[in-house]
């Protein structure tokens, strides 16, 4: 039997007094965590949901994620963490495709009004009988007008503070995990409770976590990796976490001087965002990297500018890993006590096999891009309710098709080439947009870009650079496809650049190259 609340509940038996969460003025204990999560626990027991039901979850990094999640996870039922950013047709399809029995969500703010669309996708999902609203103020918020509905104070009031955590399976589901749906309807990756426990012990070890660190945490809740990487993980270890509702690099730098933040994990773009925070006037970087002792990153590939920029500014090393929600997420890392290669995504992390594969799934040679594979207590149990889907992604020998194009060196160090949807195929030759992007990066003028294939008469397809430039600088389109062209195949180079002030990017913090690819090319 295990559950993955086990990772709150242990720590909150053996060290009840340490800040488990920090937000702002507000500070909250692992026995005061433990505590809520159980009232929450017996709420829903009390309207009979547990074991084999499904409950939403739409919130931030406040502290109501964890005490919703491990509530929910105590009373033996299945999380199912919703982006934030979804919309009133995006909850419903998610509501109606996870089965959902209850729903809590986070009344949201002004700017990001949560709970408005969340109640009417409520309202239109028959099979959802309970909403939850979490208040966006101390006092607290009107009810919504609807008779599901209640706030969380209502709906945990005179429950207990001691709940006996249902015993579940280990091959049980914890977290259903939606993926963004870029080849379709969003599928929700069904992870098991021994899934989410390892892979969370396993994050602790890799980075070395020990109680007395303190973890800000800017990655969302909803997605896997802030959720493994940083919240089981942290819980599993006894950490503090500081949570950042919505990242901010000035804000950010802020919270790693006044909370003397150890630990950071990030994707590449908030890395990038800390690099060229200009704004840092009263802001003490010496303290940061005296204090801060490592900086993992994940989500998409790092390129190698970026973090040598880092490293450099702030003195702190950052580790590369790899891994997707239908892992866990972790499936390799760097080994903190093995040499460092940039740009390497490492080696696969325990219990964890990875095979590079051609198409016809022979293992590719040494520097041979093929597609990733993994295996391991870390892949999913399946695609909810899409047998089909599971058997296409794993196959009877339970290797993951990642999707991923990757290469292993001679020394066994991995490398992501890049995502196979990405790949432009130009002229009949394959080109790999992030090789590009990387190069990119070493041109004085360029801060950041992103590459992609649009449309083309006689070639098929065509490269195009969206470049954002560093401050000051004057370079045109003529000036970066002329230095592309010496410092890249003739069938590589981007023939076609725009400039933009900025990238369309996920929730969580990958650039969206599937809007820019769908624009038309100038």
């Amino acid at each position: 039997m295990l559950n993955l609340a086990v990772l709150l509940e242990n720590t909150a038996r053996e060290a009840p007094d340490r800040d488990a969460v920090v937000l702002g003025g507000t500070r909250l204990t692992y026995a005061q965590i433990d505590t809520e999560a159980n009232r929450v626990a017996a709420a829903l027991s009390a309207h009979r949901i547990g074991p084999g039901d499904r409950v939403a979850l739409s919130c931030p990094n406040l502290p109501y994620f964890p005490i919703v999640h491990y509530g929910i996870l105590k009373a033996g039922a299945t999380v199912v963490p919703l982006n934030v950013l979804l919309t009133e047709r995006e909850i419903a399809y998610h509501l109606q495709d996870s089965g959902a029995t209850a729903y809590f969500c986070f009344e949201g703010t002004e700017q990001l009004p949560i709970a408005e669309a969340g109640v009417r996708a409520f309202e239109s999902t028959p099979g959802c009988e309970q909403f939850v609203l979490l208040p966006g103020t101390p006092s607290g918020a009107a009810r919504p007008e609807n008779p599901g509905t209640t706030t969380l104070a209502e709906f945990t009031d005179g429950m207990p503070a001691a709940f006996d955590t249902v015993q579940t399976a280990e091959t049980d589901t914890a977290v259903i995990l939606y993926t963004s749906g870029t080849t379709g309807a969003p599928k929700g990756a069904e992870l098991t409770h021994s899934n989410m426990v390892h892979n969370a012990l396993m994050a602790s070890r890799l980075f070395a976590m020990v109680p007395d660190d303190v973890q800000l945490l800017a990655l969302p809740l909803f997605h896997s990796f802030g959720q493994t990487a940083q919240l089981n993980a942290g819980f599993a270890t006894g950490t503090t976490i500081v949570l950042m509702p919505r990242f901010d690099a000035r804000a950010a730098i802020e919270v790693m001087v006044r909370e003397r933040i150890t630990f950071f994990a990030g994707v590449p773009t908030m890395y990038w965002a800390l690099l060229n925070c200009e704004d840092v006037t009263g802001c003490d970087l010496a303290a940061i990297a005296e204090n801060l002792r490592l900086g993992v990153s994940g989500g998409s590939a790092l390129p190698v500018e970026v973090l040598k920029g880092f490293e450099e500014r702030f003195c702190v090393p950052i580790l590369e890993g790899y891994g997707l929600s239908e892992t866990s997420p972790i499936a390799t890392f760097n080994r903190i006590d093995r040499p460092r290669k940039p740009g390497s995504i490492g080696f696969p992390a325990w219990g964890v096999e990875v095979s590079v594969v051609r198409p016809d799934g022979t293992e590719a040679d040494i520097d041979e891009p093929g597609e990733i594979r993994i295996r391991g207590h870390n892949v999913m149990k399946g695609y909810l309710d899409r047998p089909e889907a599971t058997a296409e992604a794993v196959d009877e020998q339970g290797w993951f098709r990642t999707g991923d194009v990757g290469r292993r060196d001679a020394d066994g160090y991995l490398y992501i080439v890049d995502r196979t949807k990405d790949l432009i195929i130009r002229g009949g030759f394959n080109v790999y947009p992030r090789e590009l992007e990387e190069v990119l990066l070493t041109h004085p003028a360029v801060s950041l870009a992103a590459v992609v294939g649009v449309p083309h008469a006689s070639h098929g397809e065509e490269v195009k650079a969206f470049v954002i430039r560093k401050p000051g600088v004057t370079a045109t389109e003529a000036d970066i496809v002329a230095w592309c062209r010496q410092n890249m195949a003739g069938h590589k180079y981007p023939r076609i650049v725009e400039f933009r002030d900025g990238l369309p990017m996920t929730a969580t913090g990958k650039i969206l190259k599937r809007e820019l690819a769908d624009r038309p090319s100038a």
